[in-house]
């Protein structure tokens, strides 16, 4: 039996970019619903950096108002909401090495991954995570609640996993998962139902009924666009607007609520000008613009893909490829498994790219997918793509995305831009070539099986992904290199390792040569994971 100790390492945010490593937190009592989770390794995600910036003002470190009653948040010692010091990082595997008496679903000795996103348990703006507003796995031992980990449905947060995979290729699912979400998100190519449809029109109206003939809004609010001051601070799930006047659509656009469509009927006019847009809200709040040249709201809906997945015969672009994020969106696209389809990774940095090069040529050679690297510093991507995702958080990335992209095509912002971040989009080449700008947030537990599922299948190896390891003595370097982008992939961090600095594998032949000898090709292994903490 594991001997559990009293008191552990653990990297606590405890203001904005305010970071200590304590060697002295306790670890917590579990209670009637708690469980131990003792982590093996947890990896370090961009996100990670945006609640360092942001802290209590994170949409996930705010209070938790709905989904669990205020008399079991207070039984949580590992509840730590606003200005709380919390304990980051989401993207861990661990061992449950004790368990309360009223737990249900979980056991001593299971090997368990941790979806993140607690989505009935929701806050102001967003929800629940473990990781933020919970504290998450830097630490050596982490109390999770079941209360929490189970939604009222019955849907299990912690996903048991085999002792297969290392702790890494486990670790490493989340951050893959969020890619495959990217893809998997379903659509929405209608009305809401039971929503709320905002008409804007100043001339005739036509299209409404048929629109809302099979899925009917609970209300309907008909105005012309000089009335639209009136709406200030209300939200509605579809507005369709009759028109073409950049500033107009500048206004109605604050008002789309969270998955809300935007649907431009332009009738034949045609948007004098770009118009800023917020490219946060697509991401964060799944919001969604599109239309018609002509007439019919219908045909503005009718082009919304069912989801975001690559297709057969695609000219796939990756803005930012060389990223830990981008090579997994490139190692997906050259998997996929789609005929025909070509891939081009992008990056500023030639090293970057020869390094993803080396990586994921052998993959796409093996499955017969051409690929070719662009380092847009010094040459321009042409337009012609059919499918684009964009890994850089700059709203001009994805401005220029939307001038590469061909008719019919989609295009992902998967780089997390704050919500409330604007920028200057072409709406009108949007509507007449049917660009489907998306993006999305996070994954669910069916992305992590899905990942899980094709770790095991051996479609993927999601080690590849793997840059540095560290323990939590090289946290803040880790973290560094993750803001400043110097970091060639994924870094994961071993809790048990107190005193490892970060260490890049490329650096291990000299810094942790008994390591070395077990990479494969430079590339992490369980055996390398066994070496590395055998010498602990």
């Amino acid at each position: 039996m594991t001997k559990i100790p009293t008191h552990q390492h653990a990297i606590q945010f405890v203001g904005v970019d305010e970071i200590v490593h304590n060697t002295n937190k306790a670890v917590d009592a579990v209670g009637p619903h708690q469980l131990l989770l003792q982590v093996e390794a947890c990896g370090i995600c961009f996100s990670d950096t945006k609640l360092l910036h942001a802290f209590d003002s994170h949409p996930r470190k705010s209070e938790v108002v709905e989904g669990i009653s205020a008399k079991a948040l207070a039984e949580i010692p590992s509840y730590k909401p606003g200005k709380l010091p919390t304990v980051p990082g989401h993207e861990p595997v661990g061992r449950i090495v004790e368990v309360g008496a009223e737990v249900t679903h979980f056991a001593v000795g299971d090997r368990v991954l941790v979806q993140a996103d607690w989505k009935h348990l929701r806050t102001a703006n967003s929800n629940g995570a473990f990781g933020y507003n919970f504290e998450g796995a830097l630490q050596e031992y982490v109390l999770i609640d079941e209360r929490c980990a189970v939604s009222p449905s019955g849907e299990e947060f912690l996903i048991h996993v085999t002792d297969g995979p290392s702790a890494a290729a486990v670790g490493l699912i989340e951050p893959w998962a969020t890619v495959e979400g990217s893809y998997a998100w379903a659509e929405r190519n209608h009305v809401a139902d039971g929503g709320r449809l905002l008409v804007v029109a100043d001339g005739p109206v036509t299209g409404i009924d048929a629109l809302t003939a099979e899925h009917q809004p609970a209300e309907i609010v008909t105005l012309r666009s000089g009335e639209i001051a009136d709406l200030a601070g209300e939200s509605f799930d579809d507005i369709v607007y009759y028109g073409a006047d950049a500033a107009t659509i500048e206004t109605l656009a604050d008002l789309l609520g969270t998955r809300g469509v935007f649907c431009v009927v332009l009738g034949g006019h045609t948007i004098p000008r770009k118009v800023n847009l917020d490219i946060g809200r697509v991401h964060y709040d799944f919001i969604r613009f599109v239309g018609t040249p002509g007439d019919d709201p219908v045909e503005g809906y009718a082009w919304i893909p069912p989801r975001g997945e690559l297709r057969a015969g695609d000219r796939v672009a990756i803005i930012g490829a060389a990223g830990p994020m981008g090579m997994m969106h490139t190692i997906r696209a050259v998997t996929s498994g789609f005929e025909g389809i070509t891939v081009t990774g992008t990056d500023l940095s030639t090293d970057r790219l020869e390094h993803l090069a080396a990586t994921v040529d052998p993959v796409a050679a093996e499955r017969g997918v051409p690929i070719t690297y662009v380092n847009t510093g010094e040459e321009q991507l042409r337009y012609g793509f059919t499918h684009i995702s964009c890994m850089v958080p700059v709203p001009a990335l994805v401005s220029q995305a939307v001038d590469l992209a061909a008719e019919d095509s989609i295009l992902n912002a998967f780089a997390g831009i704050p919500a409330g971040t604007k920028g200057e989009f072409d709406l009108q080449g949007i509507v007449t070539r049917r660009v489907f700008m998306l993006g999305t947030s996070g994954s669910d537990v069916s992305d992590m099986r899905t990942v899980l599922r094709k770790i095991e299948e051996g479609i993927i190896d999601t080690h590849i992904s793997l840059d540095a390891v560290t323990g939590m003595a090289g946290f803040t370097d880790a973290i560094g290199s993750v803001m400043n982008r110097t970091s060639g992939g994924k870094i994961m961090v071993f809790p048990m390792l107190h005193d490892l600095p970060l260490t890049r594998l490329v650096d291990m032949p000299e810094k942790l040569p008994h390591v070395a000898a077990k990479l494969k090709d430079g590339i992490w292994t369980k055996e390398a994971e066994q070496a590395l903490l055998a010498g602990r």
